[in-house]
């Protein structure tokens, strides 16, 4: 039996929940409802809860800040998010690969995330730090990324090119180091949204435009950067990426 804590400043939303959840898998064992981050902590740290179900939106504090309470290797729960977030800020849950439900909640979606987590329950402490970074800190140039020992963060401006590979991306920096993330290109196009020098030129490449020192239209056309790298750029990319150099 999986225990659950509810973390909601509202009231009826909670009771809602918890109702809701009954619906869906009565062996969920609900533990505790906190109506406000500190005592959510309080509750975690004692009761050692299986599944959280977190409010982001909450006064005082963001659930967002939960992370601010825990080591990586204190965080064995899974957090499915409620939240009324942006567009931008859900295709960012999406792709770190952490649940969330849009409020007002749809009980046959809630039943899907129920289902998932008990199909697959593992721990995200990485993806939660570095989500949880990228949320906070969209006006900034460094970008958190998770790796396989933990969340590296680096300064937006130091990535030459990324490069996407399936299910997997490289990083290269001009510090001569390259990073590899387990996840798709799109996950690092959503984390570096917004940073102007950093472009999509390619369906397998992001691109630093500062280090972009010439576009070679034989061969179907392809970007030289600095160091003698040469990587793809597509037809309909050409005037976007372009007008970005500079």
């Amino acid at each position: 039996m999986a225990k659950v804590i509810i973390i909601d400043d509202e009231q009826k939303a909670r009771m809602l929940l918890k109702a809701m959840l009954n619906d869906c898998d009565p062996t969920l064992e609900i533990v505790a409802d906190c109506d406000d981050l500190p005592s959510g902590v309080k509750a975690i740290k004692k009761l050692k809860p299986d599944l959280i179900f977190l409010d982001i939106e909450m006064p005082n504090f963001s659930g967002l800040e939960l992370m601010d309470f825990f080591d990586e290797n204190e965080i064995n729960f899974k957090v499915i998010f409620t939240t009324a977030y942006s567009q931008y800020a859900i295709q960012a849950f999406r792709l770190s690969a952490i649940d969330y439900l849009l409020k007002p909640l749809n009980l046959d979606l809630l039943k899907e995330s129920v289902e998932r987590f008990q199909q697959k329950q593992e721990r995200e402490a990485k993806n939660l730090m570095a989500l949880k970074y990228n949320l906070e800190s969209k006006k900034s140039k460094k970008i958190a990324i998770p790796q396989s020992n933990g969340t590296r963060f680096i300064d937006s401006e130091d990535i030459i090119y990324a490069k996407g590979d399936g299910a997997y991306t490289e990083v290269f920096l001009n510090t001569n180091e390259k990073l590899l993330i387990s996840r798709n290109l799109k996950f690092l196009e959503v984390l570096v949204e917004g940073i102007d020098f950093l472009v999509r030129c390619h369906k397998s490449y992001i691109v630093n435009t500062h280090f972009i020192v010439s576009y070679i239209k034989q061969d179907g056309g392809y970007l030289k950067l600095i160091g003698g790298k040469e990587i793809g750029i597509s037809p309909d990319k050409i005037e976007s990426v372009l007008s970005r150099i500079g």
